[in-house]
């Protein structure tokens, strides 16, 4: 089967320091994909690359057949290639609702409406504070709409980068079942989580960093059943 996201012997990193070291990692169409690994594994810097905001030295990024390596990360979106970032970035002196329509400026404008209606059904609060500033709202309201807003453009994958940091474990929890949801839906996700249960017990296939260097790649039940990869790479 074809990989709807193919990364084949990627590296790069910053200036001189390079942080990946020729990683491989594929995402296939409707699956969600666990990106795990210890703080400076380089699964930020792996999400920045296939992204088009750091730079590949080698190696390749193929989206849906496309070869995207180092193109501009307005071409990567449009693609349908979409990421939510880890600290949320939100603009916090707008509005719930601009911020929401921001995410649908360089891919899917023309259904701005219609996407706006669907992301208020998947998050009801965020329908009720249309038109609230982002900076105001609580944490997990601040994730709700970072989702959202990735949601606006129609992603064919979206990428998740710890998406429950800082989360009560109640929103954890709700955080986890909306996964789970749009996965039911038929979206890819590449989730980069430091919750390693949580994140096994959704994911079809997972991937494990070490400095750089992809150690493990295969499904949760293969992961879970080596007492050395779970004690070495997940602290388990």
């Amino acid at each position: 089967m074809t990989a709807l996201l193919d990364v084949t012997n990627l590296r790069g990193g910053y200036g001189r320091v390079e942080v990946l070291h020729g990683v491989d990692l594929q995402v296939h169409t409707g699956e969600i994909v666990a990106l795990l690994g210890s703080n400076g594994a380089g699964k930020t810097t792996l999400n920045a690359i296939v992204c088009g905001l750091v730079p590949a030295s080698t190696g390749h990024v193929i989206f849906d057949g496309a070869d995207l390596t180092n193109h501009h990360y307005r071409d990567i979106v449009k693609a349908g290639l979409i990421q939510v970032p880890e600290g949320r970035r939100i603009f916090p002196n707008l509005s719930v609702r601009e911020n929401l329509e921001l995410g649908a400026f360089a891919r899917a404008r023309g259904r701005r409406s219609a996407n706006l209606e669907r992301v208020f059904a998947i998050f009801p609060r965020l329908a009720e504070r249309t038109a609230q500033k982002a900076g105001t709202m609580s944490g997990g309201e601040q994730q709700m709409l970072a989702i959202g807003r990735g949601l606006m453009a129609e992603p064919r994958l979206l990428i998740l980068d710890e998406p429950s940091l800082g989360l009560s474990p109640l929103l954890v929890d709700e955080l986890f079942a909306l996964i789970q949801r749009l996965h039911a839906d038929g979206l890819a996700v590449l989730l980069v989580e430091q919750n390693v249960g949580q994140s096994l017990a959704i994911a079809q296939r997972a991937v494990v960093l070490e400095n750089g260097s992809a150690r493990f790649a295969g499904t949760p039940a293969e992961l879970l059943a080596s007492s050395e990869l779970k004690r070495a790479y997940l602290g388990l």
